[in-house]
C-alpha cells in the first residue's frame, strides 16, 4: 500500500472506521440506574443457577389445601414426584421432566463449555415453559406446578424419539406435551394437543410464558454480551436487538419465532403456524455469570371447532451455524451476524465468498489455521487487481519523487505553489492521484466481512493453532493482572504480529512518499499499527492470523512487484510521452487550482498588511 498524498484520505477513513466500529461493536454494557441493578440483584438471589446432575433423580414437593383449591379441575396433578427422563441422540441429550411435562436441561454433546464440560442450555431454575389454564370459575394456574402422566420413550421408524405427558381434568379435559427428538437435529418438535379446550382457555387463546437465561460460555463474559442478541422473526422480517442494554420488544403482528442468542448458540421457541401477538423483555444483569435473561409472553388463536386443537411448536436448542439454521427455514440462519449495522451488505459477502470458500479449504485438513492461511491466499488473489493497481501508483509515486525535490528546492517553503506544481506534474505524467486511496478504500468491505465472519464462525470455536488454544477467541500469552484502558488485561500474540507486520509495511512504503515534510504524512503510517494494537488485542485469535498473513503476502508482493516486475525506466518514458500529449483538466481540477490560487492571493495579501 503507497502513502502518497491521496492515499492518506484512505487511512484516515480506514481508521475512524476502525475506531468506530469496534468501540460500537464492543463497547460494555453502561450502567444501569441504581434502582433497577438493586431489583436485578433481588431477582437473581430468587434464581440462582443450579447444576442438575447427568441421571434421573426425584424430588418431593409438598402438597396443601391452597394449591388443590387453586387446582380445581386438575387437583389430581399436585402434590407428585418430580422425575426426569433422558433422551439421547447423537448431538443432545434432552432430560424431560414431569412436572409441567417439559425438558429441563439441553446437553450439546459435541461443545465444551468454559469448564470443559459440555455445552448446558436452558438449565437454571429460570428456564422454563409454561401457559395458564382455567381451573375452576374464577381460579387459574400455572401449568409448569402440575405433574403430569406418562413420559415414556418411543422409538420411531425413523429413528426420532417421542416422549409425551397428558394431563386430565376431572371435567374430561385434556392436555397433551408431545415432543419428537430427531438423531441428527437440535430442532425438538413439540405439540400441544389439547381437548375441551372451550373451558380451560378464555377466548380460545393459549397465553404461553417462555422464559431463558442464558449464561456464559466464552473466555470473556463483557465481550459475549456485546456479541449476544434478542432475535425474532414478526411480522415475517428478522430482526434483533442487542442482549446486553436490557430492553423489551411488543409484536402487534405475527410471530413466528423468539430466540435468545449467544456468540454461538442459541435458544428459540417457535410456533409452526405463528404466535398471534406477544411480547418480549430481557435484561442484562451486571453480576454473576448471566449473558442475558428474557421474558416472553405470547399468544395462539386456538382454531374454533369442537374444542379440540393441536398447537404445533418447537424449541431448537443447540448452535447458532448457519447451514444449520438455514435448513429451518424462517430467516432462522440470520441470527448468524455475517454483517450488520452500517455494514450489513457485508454478509453477503459472507454467505457467497468467504463462507464456501472457507468449507472448502476444510475439506483438505483438520487444521484451521492453515484453513485460515487457505483462505488468506484465496482471498489475496480475489483482491490481486486492486492492488497491482496500488502498486503501480506507488511506483510511478516513487518515479516522480526526483522532481518533487526539485519542486522543494525550487519554491522553498512556498507548499502552495508546491502543491500546485505537484498536481500538474501528477497530471503531466498520467499519475493517477487516488491510485493509492481507491484500492484501499475498496479492501475495508472485505476486512468487515471477515470480522463478522470469525466472530460468528462456530466452526472455530474450541480449535486450536501455535499457541492459540482457541481461534474463536483472543490468544494470551500473558496476563497482566491489570487492565490497561482500550486495551485489555492481557497479551495477544498474534495482535503483536499483526501489528508488528503492519509496521513493517508501513517503513517499506515511506520510500514511496514524495512528501516528506507533511507531518499527516510522515506519522500516519506509524500511527495506524499502534491503532490496531488496542483494537485487535480482544478479537479472535483467527482474525489476528489472517491479518498477520495478509500483511506477510503484502511485504513479499511489494518487494517482488517493485524489485522485479515494475521497471522504473519503463514507467519514466511512459510518462514522459504522456506529457506530450494535450491535456484536459477536469472539473475537479480547475476547482483545486482555483481554490489554491485564491488561498496564495489571500495570504499575500495578508503578508502586506
Amino acid at each position: 500500500m503507497n502513502f502518497d498524498r491521496n492515499t492518506v484520505i484512505g487511512f484516515v477513513a480506514l481508521a475512524l472506521l476502525f475506531i468506530g466500529y469496534f468501540y460500537f461493536t464492543t463497547r460494555e454494557q453502561q450502567a444501569y440506574q441504581l434502582e433497577k441493578a438493586r431489583l436485578d440483584s433481588i431477582e437473581l438471589a430468587k434464581t440462582p443457577r443450579t447444576d442438575t446432575a447427568l441421571q434421573p433423580q426425584q424430588q418431593s414437593v409438598p402438597d396443601s389445601n391452597l394449591q388443590k383449591t387453586a387446582a380445581g379441575s386438575f387437583s389430581a396433578g399436585i402434590g407428585g414426584t418430580e422425575q426426569l427422563t433422558l433422551v439421547n441422540t447423537p448431538l443432545v441429550r434432552i432430560a424431560f421432566s414431569n412436572k409441567g411435562g417439559q425438558p429441563t436441561w439441553v446437553e450439546l454433546k459435541k461443545f465444551k463449555g468454559p469448564d470443559s464440560t459440555n455445552v448446558k442450555l436452558a438449565a437454571s431454575d429460570f428456564d422454563k415453559f409454561t401457559y395458564t389454564v382455567n381451573t375452576s370459575p374464577g381460579q387459574t394456574g400455572d401449568i409448569s406446578e402440575f405433574f403430569f402422566t406418562g413420559g415414556k420413550v418411543i422409538t420411531n421408524p425413523d429413528s426420532s424419539q417421542t416422549i409425551s405427558y397428558q394431563l386430565t381434568s376431572a371435567q374430561g379435559g385434556t392436555l397433551v406435551h408431545q415432543y419428537t427428538v430427531h438423531p441428527n437435529q437440535y430442532l425438538v418438535d413439540f405439540n400441544l394437543g389439547v381437548s375441551g379446550s372451550g373451558q380451560m382457555f378464555t377466548g380460545g387463546v393459549v397465553n404461553f410464558t417462555w422464559q431463558n437465561r442464558a449464561v456464559q460460555l466464552q473466555k470473556e463474559l463483557g465481550y459475549e454480551k456485546t456479541q449476544s442478541k434478542i432475535a425474532f422473526n414478526a411480522g415475517g422480517d428478522f430482526d434483533d436487538a442487542a442482549a446486553s442494554e436490557g430492553d423489551s420488544e411488543t409484536f402487534e403482528e405475527s410471530v413466528k419465532w423468539i430466540a435468545v442468542k449467544q456468540q454461538f448458540f442459541n435458544t428459540t421457541f417457535l410456533a409452526r403456524n405463528n404466535f398471534s401477538s406477544g411480547k418480549v423483555e430481557w435484561t442484562s444483569p451486571e453480576t454473576g455469570n448471566t449473558v442475558v435473561q428474557a421474558t416472553a409472553n405470547l399468544q395462539v388463536k386456538l382454531p374454533a371447532g369442537n374444542g379440540n386443537a393441536t398447537v404445533p411448536l418447537g424449541f431448537y436448542y443447540g448452535p447458532s451455524d448457519y447451514k444449520i439454521l438455514k435448513q429451518y427455514g424462517n430467516d432462522m440462519e440470520n441470527m448468524v451476524d455475517l454483517g450488520s449495522g452500517v455494514f450489513a451488505f457485508v454478509k453477503y459477502i459472507n454467505r457467497y465468498v468467504i463462507l464456501p470458500a472457507f468449507d472448502f479449504f476444510r475439506k483438505f485438513t483438520t487444521n484451521y489455521g492453515v484453513v485460515i492461511l487457505l483462505l488468506t491466499l484465496f482471498i489475496r488473489l480475489l483482491i490481486s487487481p486492486l492492488n497491482y493497481k496500488s502498486y503501480l501508483s506507488s511506483a510511478k509515486m516513487k518515479a516522480l519523487r526526483p522532481e518533487i525535490d526539485k519542486l522543494k528546492a525550487k519554491y522553498g517553503d512556498d507548499k502552495q505553489k508546491i502543491s500546485m506544481e505537484q498536481m500538474k506534474i501528477s497530471r503531466e505524467a498520467g499519475v493517477n492521484m487516488f491510485g493509492g486511496c481507491l484500492p484501499a478504500l475498496l479492501q475495508i468491505p472485505i476486512f468487515f466481512a471477515l470480522f463478522s465472519f470469525f466472530n460468528s464462525n462456530i466452526a472455530l470455536r474450541g480449535e486450536n493453532f501455535l499457541w492459540a488454544n482457541d481461534l474463536s477467541q483472543y490468544d494470551s500469552i500473558a496476563n497482566l493482572g491489570f487492565n490497561i484502558p482500550f486495551y485489555g488485561d492481557h497479551v495477544s500474540l498474534f495482535t503483536i504480529t499483526a501489528t508488528l507486520t503492519s509496521f513493517f509495511i508501513s517503513i517499506y512504503s515511506m520510500s514511496s512518499t514524495p512528501d516528506q515534510d507533511n507531518p499527516v504524512l510522515k506519522y500516519m503510517p506509524y500511527i495506524f499499527p499502534v491503532i490496531l494494537l488496542f483494537v485487535f488485542n480482544s478479537q479472535p485469535a483467527a482474525l489476528t492470523w489472517y491479518y498477520t498473513v495478509s500483511n506477510i503476502i503484502t511485504l513479499i508482493l511489494q518487494f517482488v512487484i517493485q524489485t522485479y516486475i515494475i521497471d522504473q525506466d519503463k514507467i519514466l518514458a511512459k510518462m514522459e510521452v504522456n506529457r506530450k500529449k494535450p491535456k484536459t483538466k477536469s472539473k475537479w481540477q480547475e476547482r483545486m487550482e482555483q481554490m489554491q490560487e485564491q488561498q496564495k492571493t489571500l495570504q499575500q495579501q495578508r503578508t502586506k498588511k
